[in-house]
């Protein structure tokens, strides 16, 4: 298993900040959620015309490589259903041109359960495997909004053709949204899982909302994923979604990057 980090957890770090920490701190890839005050891959200067080649060079040059693209394309609603669909297609597009695996789509904007159409999501995600097994890129369903329910996702994948799917594992919403356990998640999902975000928190009752912490001090069960996922043989990312940019009272990057990667291999070598 391999160490990422989302850009999501230093929106105020230049690339240059962002490739240091990467190569300082023994990552193996980053992963693209925004930099800056651009949400945006598919806008970001760094992958524009004869910039891509360039920064991807770079990033070759220290081994790393950029684990995945999140999109912030949500494929659950008919009344967005085009908007998403091409962007969905733009960020394959970025993807392909430059050698990047996987791009992230949701169900809906939000993590916690709210109503969505999966018949439409079903129609625009099947489209959006097919492209993208065409340019080699794999687009990754979120466990976020009601697919937070992974026996609702996993029949969601099963109707979904062809073996261009996947579901990336956000592992803070299955168990905080719908109350499950690492194995009811696994037991679901584990088959289509290509792709984990990790992250860690606590459920404050008094004030009946989810707080993140740094991995290793809220309650999430992520030794018990790693251990799951060791049982599929998984080599892929174990990717940190530090949500600094929505939630500004976090813990500077800086510390959190690192600690994550002391933190993370030294579970592993548990295993």
């Amino acid at each position: 298993m391999k160490l990422s980090f989302s850009t999501v957890g230093c929106p105020d770090w230049t690339f240059e900040e962002i490739f240091a920490a990467a190569k300082d701190f023994g990552y193996g890839a980053i992963e693209i959620r925004g930099m800056g005050k651009e949400i945006h891959a598919t806008k970001l200067s760094i992958f524009s015309g004869a910039n891509a080649c360039a920064t991807m060079q770079k990033l070759r040059g220290a081994n790393l490589e950029i684990s995945l693209f999140a999109s912030n394309a949500v494929i659950g609603s008919p009344d967005t259903a085009e908007e998403s669909r091409a962007e969905a297609l733009e960020y394959i597009d970025l993807a392909a041109k430059t050698g990047v695996k996987y791009v992230r789509l949701l169900i809906s904007p939000r993590p916690e359960a709210e109503p969505a159409d999966i018949d439409a999501a079903a129609v625009v995600y099947s489209a959006v495997c097919e492209y993208g097994k065409e340019r080699g890129v794999t687009p990754l369903i979120e466990t976020n909004g009601i697919f937070a329910e992974s026996k609702i996702l996993a029949k969601f994948m099963d109707t979904i053709p062809g073996d261009n799917k996947g579901v990336l594992w956000d592992i803070n919403h299955p168990c905080r949204y719908f109350g499950e356990t690492a194995r009811h998640t696994f037991d679901n999902i584990g088959p289509y899982v290509k792709y984990l975000h990790i992250k860690d928190s606590v459920y404050n009752a008094e004030t009946k909302k989810i707080e993140y912490r740094m991995p290793g001090h809220g309650d999430l069960p992520v030794y018990d994923i790693l251990k799951l996922m060791s049982q599929i043989n998984y080599d892929g990312y174990l990717s940190l979604e530090w949500t600094k940019r929505w939630v500004s009272e976090l813990q500077e990057p800086g510390i959190v990057f690192s600690y994550y990667v002391n933190y993370m291999k030294y579970l592993l070598s548990e295993l």
